[in-house]
């Protein structure tokens, strides 16, 4: 059976994206419509809206146009078994790449509000990421333990589907430390802060003002999923956008899901090195 990788990834960019646009239509129309003397609804939650307009809607098409194109492009090239291995300068380039990305967002938000406010960097409860964060990662692990219990792996070997994320064998698998270093860098420090800014930070609530907190949480998760390029943790990976959208929504701050994001990953590059150290076998069985 051919990768359907390509298809799916497909299916899920230009599904948020439609599901995106027909909201915001349906939405547009409904206060074009509206009685002069009922007031606008306001959108529940606390990641304001306000500081957003219209012409973020170009800045939301190239972040989406930027992972789309990265995605799709890395999903044919490993489907058609012509991928490159990993190098020091490849990872390098990707976390060169996240912190560009996520500093040009922040930018382009610099110039209307600051980036303390914006993101709700200044939370009187902070203290609470050090729960926040744990919590996430169980949450993950259970979604993790209930997929492996059901023929969801074996339905992802069917389809001729890599089971494994290329990170996760990374860390399995490399015997470059500077590799090893790298990734795990990647993974504790660049990805839980730049892929926040990005995808809570900004796509998130920019969505949310056109199409309202549920839709918005929903499409931006697919799209989070999407991007990272994998098949088998497409699924985890949605349902883990959903709880970081979730988590931003009822706290109002980027720590929140920034907590939650570094606690998943630093716990997997901490069990990959005990694992390597030990001899520990994660993946028993055929």
């Amino acid at each position: 059976m051919s990768d359907p990788t390509v298809i799916i990834l497909q299916a899920c960019f230009f599904g948020s994206l439609g599901v995106f646009a027909l909201c915001a239509a349906v939405r547009a129309v409904a206060v074009a419509y509206r009685p002069a003397t009922k007031p606008p609804p306001v959108p529940s939650g606390r990641v304001p809206v306000w500081p957003y307009v219209h012409i973020d809607l170009l800045w939301m098409g190239f972040i989406f146009l930027t992972f789309y194109s990265i995605s799709i492009g890395s999903a044919r090239v490993v489907a058609a078994k012509t991928a490159m291995p990993i190098t020091p300068q490849g990872l390098l380039s990707s976390i060169g790449f996240h912190l560009v990305l996520a500093g040009m967002t922040l930018m382009v938000m610099m110039w209307r509000i600051r980036p303390v406010a914006w993101l709700g960097l200044r939370w009187p409860n902070w203290k609470r990421v050090f729960l926040i964060g744990p919590l996430g990662m169980v949450a993950m692990w259970l979604l993790g333990f209930g997929l492996n219990a059901t023929a969801y792996p074996q339905w992802i070997k069917s389809l001729g589907v890599e089971p494994m994320q290329d990170s996760v064998k990374l860390l399995q698998n490399s015997q470059d430390p500077l590799i090893l270093g790298l990734m795990s860098v990647a993974a504790m420090f660049s990805a839980p802060l730049c892929e926040e800014i990005v995808f809570r930070g900004y796509l998130y609530p920019a969505a949310k003002k056109f199409v309202g907190p549920w839709v918005a949480g929903l499409c931006s998760a697919l799209v989070f999923a999407a991007a990272h390029n994998s098949l088998s943790a497409l699924l985890p990976l949605f349902y883990f956008g959903c709880l970081l959208a979730l988590a931003y929504e009822l706290t109002g701050s980027l720590w929140a899901p920034i907590a939650m994001h570094f606690s998943l990953n630093s716990a997997t590059v901490l069990v990959e090195a005990l694992a390597r150290c030990y001899d520990i076998p994660l993946n028993p069985g055929p």
